[in-house]
């Protein structure tokens, strides 16, 4: 038996009543499916899907968020891919709609990231775990008041070029509500390649993620002669990008990270 269900860009989909061999294109989201204990039903994970490591070790790994092995997904013979509209891209996206359903998350809010969960704790019969780690999300950003007082922060995110965070993602949602800074690019979309030459002043703050480029102290070195009056910090970027269960920890590490600044 089959139901129809609308997924996060309002695409309506015909899933099983209860899928049973799930494929996770997205890591925060394969993270997720494993806090909900569907350690039987996820049968193909990335090869970014880090966390939990014993799943990395034994999952059978379908490439990367944007170049998914195709035929090594449809021999697993699933019935329901879960994806991202920024992680992974349309063309495989249409390609694997040819395999199973397929379910689309889109996220740049923290609403958003709750409402995911929601609705894959309802598509994979787990609802009851996935309302209470949303409860529980929440209730900690609820509870959380960030003393950082509107400073401005620049969130860097890859070298060469060097490209940030800009508005309408969910890293700035986390930055701007959650830990009160001004983003630098909020004007922009999305992750521009950026000239450091155009901040004339300094940011109060330069994050350098350590995901996707890992950003070392070499690089922090390199950012503090240019940017002498700004703190400079190495970030979790897992803490700022992962929109699933990972955002249990994420205020518990935005505390320590405002100790360190």
């Amino acid at each position: 038996m089959s139901r129809f269900v609308k997924d996060q860009l309002g695409d309506v989909i015909s899933v099983p009543d209860f899928p049973k061999r799930i494929v996770s294109l997205v890591p925060s989201q394969t993270e997720f499916l494993y806090d909900l204990g569907l350690e039987e039903r996820v049968v193909g994970i990335t090869k970014f899907c880090i966390h939990p490591k014993d799943w990395f070790n034994s999952k059978t790994r379908i490439g990367g968020t944007k170049q998914v092995n195709i035929e090594r997904v449809k021999a697993l013979c699933p019935d329901l891919i879960i994806g991202n509209k920024e992680e992974n891209t349309l063309e495989d996206i249409q390609e694997l709609r040819k395999i199973a359903p397929v379910w689309m998350s889109d996220i740049a809010t923290l609403e958003d990231s709750l409402t995911m969960m929601l609705e894959i704790g309802k598509l994979t019969n787990s609802f009851e775990k996935a309302q209470g780690i949303t409860m529980r999300v929440k209730e900690s950003f609820d509870n959380f008041v960030s003393p950082l007082s509107a400073k401005s922060v620049l969130y860097l995110i890859w070298k060469n070029p060097y490209m940030a965070a800009a508005g309408g993602t969910f890293i700035d949602d986390l930055l701007t509500r959650s830990l009160n800074l001004s983003n630098c690019l909020a004007p922009q979309t999305r992750y521009p390649a950026i000239d450091l030459e155009q901040f004339k002043h300094n940011p109060d703050y330069i994050f350098l993620s350590s995901e996707p480029f890992p950003f070392k102290e070499t690089h922090k070195a390199e950012l503090a002669q240019q940017f002498p009056n700004a703190k400079i910090c190495l970030v979790d970027g897992e803490y700022f990008s992962w929109y699933g269960s990972r955002l249990l920890s994420t205020i518990d590490y935005f505390k320590r990270l405002i100790q360190e600044l």
